[in-house]
């Protein structure tokens, strides 16, 4: 097992089930709707965070990281790579445990920072594909 699945594995099974999914609305367009959707049949609880704050698969969302009012696990991230490590940043001030840049989001420069401050990091992967793949 390579260290990337040794991690993914760490995070899916063992990290914590408060997922913030950093771009998540109700446009259920968008890959972030779906992949939450099957973040919460495999039991983690997904909070929404967008500009718009809006309330999605029934979970009040946030307009930032910050704001969450409670202890979060994993930052999912579903923006550019451009702005993706603004957003592990903000997921190492708030204390979570784990970031995850979805397909297409890459940033290796945050990458090393999220690692350095000891968070677990998975980048350019996706849950929704890993987690049925966990058995294999």
């Amino acid at each position: 097992m390579d260290a990337d699945t040794e991690t993914i594995r760490r995070i899916l099974t063992g990290t914590g089930d408060t997922w913030a999914v950093v771009g998540l609305s109700n446009n259920r367009s968008r890959a972030a709707y779906g992949v939450a959707e099957v973040l919460q049949r495999f039991g983690k609880r997904v909070v929404p965070v967008h500009p718009k704050a809006e309330r999605v698969h029934g979970e009040d969302g946030y307009a930032s990281l910050a704001d969450i009012p409670f202890p979060v696990d994993v930052v999912d991230v579903f923006v550019n790579s451009e702005l993706a490590g603004a957003v592990a940043d903000e997921a190492v001030s708030i204390g979570a445990s784990a970031v995850w840049f979805q397909l297409g989001v890459i940033d290796e420069k945050a990458c090393e920072r999220t690692r350095a401050a000891g968070l677990d990091m998975v980048m350019d992967r996706c849950p929704a594909i890993e987690i049925p793949a966990l058995d294999r």
